[in-house]
């Protein structure tokens, strides 16, 4: 097989994944936002979170160019997630595949812009392990690509060299991010069911102070109603432990309280003038703003 062959096949290999997934890709508009989403489920499309509107009303251009008005069943900011109801027709759902790519695998995101479906080749640029987002979102696999997006191709599909979903494109600082279709199933599960993502709830304000043994976090602010109030927390306490491990930071300790912390009993040590004391503290859920 020589040069041209080959470059013929992959070229035709590539077409082929594109349009295998392109009946399930729609456009997104809200307000003045653009972005991609895709069919998850009959009447649910999954887009980028950060890529909506937070107000106003929402929009999708289906790929037969109809425009269908869509409502948020559930958006979580932490992981990029957001689930709209919209009438999907007979469009076939996207299958996620849960597989995790290999370092430097051909990867196509196939995206929409007004409802035109688009393609931009790219390959695997890094793979890691499950990590958190700087918002606290649990995102189960590293994924990054080497590939040019338009914030406005933001939610749509990341697809393998044999047309499998692995996730959804997202724009990350200076580089462009898979959430990885294992996120994508347990976010937008629980938005369909519930609506929104649970966060747990100390009901305290704190701030880190430095110790002559380590970081801890003191209590500025307490909500008398909080779980913390109910333990016996008060305010001016300093935090300095959390089930045994000492605090490396608020942040960490804030990061602890995830949708999975929610009716959780946690043993958290504190210095109370100078004195040390334990509580048992049954984190609750964050009430929404």
């Amino acid at each position: 097989m020589n040069d041209t062959t080959s470059l013929a096949s992959l070229s035709s290999a590539i077409t082929n994944v594109v349009a295998r997934a392109a009946p399930a890709i729609v456009s997104v508009h809200s307000h003045r936002l653009r972005a991609t989403g895709f069919v998850w489920k009959k009447g649910l499309v999954i887009t980028a979170e950060e890529a909506l509107a937070d107000e106003g009303e929402v929009s999708i251009r289906l790929p037969d160019g109809s425009v269908q008005q869509a409502t948020i069943a559930g958006r979580d900011h932490t992981t990029d997630v957001a689930l709209l109801r919209v009438d999907t027709g007979s469009i076939p759902p996207i299958t996620l595949s849960q597989q995790v790519p290999a370092l430097g695998t051909l990867c196509v995101v196939a995206a929409a812009e007004h409802g035109v479906p688009t393609a931009a080749l790219g390959t695997v640029s890094l793979v890691g392990k499950p990590w958190r987002s700087l918002r606290g979102g649990e995102i189960d696999a590293r994924i990054e690509l080497d590939v040019r997006l338009r914030h406005g191709h933001q939610g749509g599909l990341a697809l393998n060299a044999t047309g499998e979903a692995i996730g959804m494109a997202v724009l990350g600082p200076r580089r462009v991010l898979v959430i990885p279709s294992a996120t994508i199933e347990r976010v937008a599960s629980r938005l369909e069911t519930h609506g929104r993502i649970g966060r747990g709830y100390l009901g305290v304000g704190l701030q880190p102070v430095k110790l002559d043994d380590g970081i801890g976090a003191m209590v500025m602010s307490l909500d008398g109603e909080g779980p913390s109030a109910a333990a016996g927390i008060r305010q001016g306490d300093i935090i300095v432990a959390w089930n045994d491990q000492k605090l490396s930071g608020v942040r960490a300790l804030l990061q602890a309280l995830g949708p999975e912390s929610i009716g959780s009993v946690v043993d958290v040590a504190v210095r109370r003038a100078g004195e040390p004391a334990r509580f048992k503290v049954t984190i609750g859920e964050r009430r929404e703003a």
